[in-house]
């Protein structure tokens, strides 16, 4: 009987590890396979194994510019440039998603950007694109080009357009270190796993000077009118969730599923917030924070909702580490450094690391939202050092140099959880998941 159950074990196990190749075809309705950069089925040369921490750190690096943009989204149209502006946008690729665009369909691997309305690709006969991974409209039996009567084209920042007669939809955008580029608006077929969303507009990068921009297109998940969700009208009825697998996954991806159906039927949630002036981002209502027992003092200012200066919280899939304004973390690291035994030292953008052997007695960190307790798991607290002799605190103040009142819950405290974004009724679920 025992020998019958394993055979019937074992069958099950590879059966199951087939039917999860996170590099096979998309097969599974409106789902996504949702792939860490570095992973196996990512296009990039992933880093060694050894190396793991110090690609999380050098990926960390770049939150600075992240957040610097994200808080800078101040009084802008609901709807902005297809192409967005900087470094801060083009550096971002943390998770890919694997689409085709055109028919028939060219693969192209997109970033996951939930705080981006927007979409662009690096198109063939760009001058100046480092990328191996081009498309090509003029293949596509359904490429259209958009011109400067379209309402589109307005909504674009940066436009050219003549002031009589008709002519394509063209603008030029500048970004950090005097690099720039300019780019057509154009619209095709894009294909999510077998969904098929036509004349989808998006950005065809032609020209970059000064600089580059990485091998990927970018895929906007946020709330205006040039997002995924809104140029699919009512097929996924503004609803799609995400379950962003550890960055050391390289056998492994997560998912991206759209729509309603195949949610989680049990799931707890907290109200999204609407900020007019950042329609694109997702606020929730951060009321405090714990560390193991003890409640954090956090002025109730510094977490309060202000659609006029921009104050609050916002869930990102585009920033690695959680970072919060100073006087938070601050007030975060001390309690956290009173329940373990240093000494600390730093590592990166991490302040707070001690040896890994205190690691038992480590306090959770739990976020209270409006109705929703998230107590993160100690992966998602915590990041070691290549040796494994360190452990860190895997949270960061807001850089410097930015004049934030943004708080940025990021993606590697959210790696693992079925993150659920319902905005046609303005709540956000969480859920656990095992993502990898």
């Amino acid at each position: 009987m025992d020998f019958v159950f394993t055979t019937i074990f074992l069958v099950l196990l590879i059966s199951t590890s087939k039917a999860v190749d996170p590099c096979s075809s998309e097969s599974d309705g409106s789902d996504i396979s949702v792939i860490p950069i570095y992973s196996k089925c990512s296009p990039f040369t992933p880093p060694k194994p050894d190396s793991w921490v110090d690609t999380i750190i050098n990926l960390a690096s770049k939150d600075p510019q992240r957040v610097k943009y994200l808080t800078s989204l101040v009084a802008q149209k609901t709807t902005s440039v297809p192409i967005a502006s900087g470094q801060n946008i083009l550096n971002i690729g943390n998770y890919v998603l694997r689409v085709k665009l055109g028919t028939p369909g060219q693969l192209m691997f997109m970033v996951l950007d939930t705080s981006n309305d927007n979409a662009w690709v690096p198109c063939s006969d760009c001058t100046g694109c480092s990328t191996k991974t081009f498309f090509t409209p003029n293949i596509s039996t359904t490429y259209g080009p958009m011109d400067c009567s379209m309402p589109q084209c307005t909504q674009v920042r940066g436009f050219s357009c003549p002031t009589a007669g008709s002519s394509a939809c063209l603008f030029n955008q500048s970004y950090g270190g005097g690099s720039s580029l300019s780019a057509t608006l154009i619209k095709d077929s894009l294909q999510l796993a077998k969904d098929i969303i036509p004349n989808f507009a998006f950005g065809c990068i032609n020209t970059v000077s000064g600089g580059s921009v990485p091998p990927q297109g970018l895929l906007g998940l946020g709330r205006g009118s040039m997002s995924l969700l809104s140029q699919s009208g009512s097929l996924y009825s503004g609803v799609f969730s995400y379950c962003l697998p550890s960055f050391k996954s390289y056998y492994f991806s997560g998912s991206l599923k759209l729509g309603p159906l195949g949610q989680p039927k049990s799931i707890r949630t907290t109200p999204l917030l609407n900020n007019p002036r950042r329609p694109s981002l997702y606020y929730v209502d951060l009321t405090g924070i714990s560390v193991g027992r003890v409640n954090v003092p956090i002025a109730p200012e510094l977490l309060a909702f202000n659609p006029t200066t921009g104050a609050g919280t916002i869930i990102d899939s585009g920033t690695v580490i959680t970072r919060f304004v100073e006087p938070i973390y601050t007030a975060i690291r001390d309690e956290f450094r009173k329940q373990v035994n240093g000494p600390f030292s730093s590592l990166g953008a991490f302040d707070t690391c001690f040896v890994a052997t205190n690691e038992g007695v480590t306090p959770a960190i739990t976020f209270r939202f409006t109705g929703l307790n998230l107590t993160l798991p100690m992966e998602n607290s915590l990041i070691h050092s290549s040796a494994g002799s360190l452990a860190c605190l895997s949270m960061a103040a807001m850089p410097n140099n930015v004049n934030s009142v943004l708080n940025v819950i990021a993606n590697l405290q959210q790696q693992n959880l079925r993150i659920m974004f319902d905005v046609a009724n303005s709540r956000l679920g969480i859920a656990r998941e095992l993502c990898n």
